[in-house]
């Protein structure tokens, strides 16, 4: 984890500004989707931190055994999942191809041995309730020209940040730079 560096929190008026900072995805551009996606996450991952934490503590409070077995069961499998994706060549290839269906079947694993403890509620709305606010957050919010850059900088591996490295681990990451060393190439090209 060396030369990695946290991202800084952005503003809350940055955030969550006034409404035409929002838009509904293009639900026909999966591309164009992802890659909003993939740039909100990455440009204000410190936020999301933020606002996973608060959720947890609230879940935890609640149920903290629950939330303690709930975040260890997410752990070892998300662990197990990026081992397994590294090792065996078959889940590596399935992780290339399809990155979304294997996050969904890391929170489905995850799930099922959750509900096996009894602790789906705690699944429910101490982790997968984060999540989903952090996705309707990420698919929404449009970029700006501080998001794209910053996002740039990050793809050409100029900064490394955690999120940077969890998607990185998720195979999220590589169809973007790929994309932005093409842009490059095309401007000075030029």
């Amino acid at each position: 984890m060396a030369g990695v560096e946290l991202a800084p929190l952005r503003p809350w008026e940055d955030f969550l500004p006034e409404a035409e900072r929002f838009s509904k995805p293009e639900f026909q551009d999966l591309n164009k989707w992802n890659n909003r996606v993939i740039s909100n996450l990455l440009y204000y991952q410190t936020n999301y931190f933020a606002l996973a934490v608060v959720v947890f503590l609230i879940v935890g409070f609640m149920n903290p055994l629950g939330m303690f077995l709930g975040g260890a069961v997410v752990t070892l499998v998300f662990m197990g999942s990026v081992w397994a994706g590294e090792n065996k060549a078959v889940i590596k290839n399935f992780k290339k191809k399809n990155p979304s269906l294997f996050v969904i079947a890391v929170l489905g694993t995850s799930y099922f041995l959750l509900s096996l403890c009894g602790g789906v509620m705690v699944f429910i709305f101490g982790i997968t309730f984060p999540l989903l606010l952090i996705l309707i957050h990420a698919s929404l919010r449009l970029r700006s020209m501080k998001n794209k850059l910053e996002n740039k900088i990050e793809g050409v591996g100029l900064k490394k940040t955690p999120m940077g490295v969890i998607l990185d681990l998720l195979d999220q990451q590589e169809e973007k730079i790929n994309k932005i060393q093409d842009f490059i190439e095309s401007k000075f090209k030029d």
